[in-house]
């Protein structure tokens, strides 16, 4: 499968640079009320403030800017009022405009960070991190990464941590790490773990059945949840994205609508061919095979439970 870069960089190549905006011009919402977007990553241009991590430079960042301001502006008019932030890899495992932008709009954002699994206060830090709202840790999943966590104190510190703090393995999983993800949930049974983008399934176009079964299989383990998300990637890569209803109905029917959760990857999503508002009203209009309360635990319920526990 593709790296994180590659992927990121195709999503950007047809990228449409949101129009900038302060949150002020949303109409107010009651978070309760609102959709949650599990899955969003913002950036700022202001690269003194929050520089880049190694090897990133400012033309990886497409669009150039994507702050918070400009993702609300993007999502409230749509009835989205909370969104769950995912540290972007630009900034490696400094967190702070991730948190800084979660402070700037209490009950807003929750947030998952990445940190350094090998470092030896790693579980100190996630603590810290869980502090200051973050429910959730980014681990880059490929087969080959996933195969040494099973030996790594690190990674099992992690694990543990997690367990005993309620914080969620949130993994960008390629298909063929599942199996190795499969031993990871059932030697930390109580780890909350959370699947990005369906495992990427359906990246090369067909959703293929072999990679969906593996999905499926973990299902077994209730702690394991799933984003429906990322469409503009998947698939036919096309609105209204009616392709990925089958998926979507294979995932509901194996771990039930409250282990589901729709999210954008914004702000590739808004990208040019696809949009903010289509990938919303797959879920919310067009698959009729979800009830109302279905509908609303993909699109706030789950989300809610593990990243906003409090509200």
């Amino acid at each position: 499968m593709i790296s994180r870069r590659d992927w990121m960089r195709q999503a950007a190549a047809g990228a449409a640079v949101v129009t900038a905006a302060t949150s002020r011009a949303a109409a107010p919402q009651s978070p309760a009320d609102g959709f949650v977007d599990a899955h969003v990553h913002v950036w700022t241009p202001d690269l003194v403030a929050y520089p880049l991590t190694a090897g990133f430079t400012r033309a990886d960042m497409q669009p150039p800017s994507f702050t918070a301001d400009e993702l609300l502006a993007t999502c409230r008019p749509l009835g989205v009022s909370r969104v769950v932030l995912i540290q972007m890899s630009f900034y490696g495992f400094d967190n702070r405009y991730m948190l800084d932008s979660m402070e700037r709009h209490p009950g807003t954002f929750g947030g998952v960070a990445i940190v350094d699994h090998a470092s030896p206060g790693v579980v100190g830090r996630m603590r810290e991190l869980a502090k200051r709202g973050v429910r959730g840790f980014r681990l880059y999943t490929s087969r080959e990464k996933a195969a040494a966590w099973e030996q790594d104190a690190g990674m099992k510190a992690m694990w543990t941590c997690g367990a005993d703090d309620g914080l969620a393995m949130c993994l960008l999983a390629d298909p063929d790490a599942l199996p190795i993800v499969e031993r990871m949930c059932a030697a930390f049974p109580k780890t909350p773990v959370v699947i990005d983008h369906f495992a990427r399934i359906g990246m090369r176009g067909e959703i293929d059945r072999g990679d969906l079964d593996r999905l499926v299989a973990l299902a077994k383990f209730p702690q394991v949840h799933v984003k429906t998300s990322a469409f503009y990637a998947l698939g036919k890569k096309a609105p209204p994205y009616d392709d990925l209803g089958g998926m979507i109905r294979t995932l509901r029917d194996a771990y039930g609508a409250n282990r589901l959760m729709w999210a954008t990857d914004c702000p590739y999503q808004a990208g040019e061919g696809h949009g903010y508002a289509p990938s919303l009203a797959l879920v919310r209009d067009r698959l009729d095979f979800l009830s109302a309360d279905e509908r609303r635990a993909l699109l706030r319920d789950t989300a809610t439970r593990l990243f906003f526990p409090k509200a």
